[in-house]
C-alpha cells in the first residue's frame, strides 16, 4: 500500500505518517517498506494524473507490505492506529491459544491410540484427517476466456 492510503487509513496525513515512519526507520525493514524505481513513480504519476505543478504528488511514495502497514499502525497514535495495532496484537494471542489447542488434542490423541488395539486405528486415522487444515484447491485462472470459433 501506499503511503498515502496508510495515512488516510490510519487517520493521518501523509506528511505526519511519512515524518513517523522517519522517526523509526528501524522499525522498516526492506521486506517491510520500500520505494518505487523512477520508472514505477512515472507510471503512477501517470496513472492518476498527477499534475508536476499544482498540487499532486511529486515525490516518490513510500510502500508498505502487510508487515509494514501493522507496524506503521504502532509507531502512530492516532486513535484508528491504535485500535489496529490492539487488534493485531489479540489476533495473535487467539492464534497462539488455538495452535496450543490443537498441539494439546494432539498429544491426547496419540496417548489414545497408545492405550487402545489395532481395532480403533481407523477412528483414530479419521480424527487426525479432521484435524489437518483443508487443501485449497486451485480454481482456475481468472479473466475471460476467448470462445472458440
Amino acid at each position: 500500500m501506499l503511503d498515502s492510503d496508510l495515512a488516510e487509513l490510519y487517520g493521518v496525513s501523509t506528511g505526519a505518517f511519512n515524518r513517523a515512519v522517519k522517526r523509526n526507520l528501524k522499525r522498516f525493514p526492506p521486506d517491510f517498506m520500500f520505494g518505487l524505481s523512477k520508472q514505477e513513480f512515472e507510471n503512477l504519476k501517470c496513472q492518476f494524473g498527477t499534475s508536476s505543478s499544482w498540487g499532486g504528488r511529486r515525490k516518490s511514495p513510500n510502500v508498505f507490505t502487510e508487515h509494514g502497514a501493522i507496524m506503521a499502525a504502532s509507531v502512530l497514535n492516532s486513535q484508528r492506529a491504535i485500535e489496529a495495532s490492539v487488534f493485531v496484537v489479540r489476533a495473535f494471542v487467539r492464534l497462539r491459544e488455538m495452535l496450543a489447542t490443537h498441539k494439546d488434542l494432539a498429544r491426547k490423541l496419540a496417548e489414545l491410540e497408545h492405550k487402545y488395539d489395532k481395532n480403533f486405528a481407523v477412528v483414530f486415522e479419521a480424527i487426525r484427517e479432521l484435524m489437518e487444515p483443508p487443501i485449497e484447491e486451485s480454481k482456475g485462472k481468472l479473466g475471460f476466456r476467448k470462445p472458440r470459433s
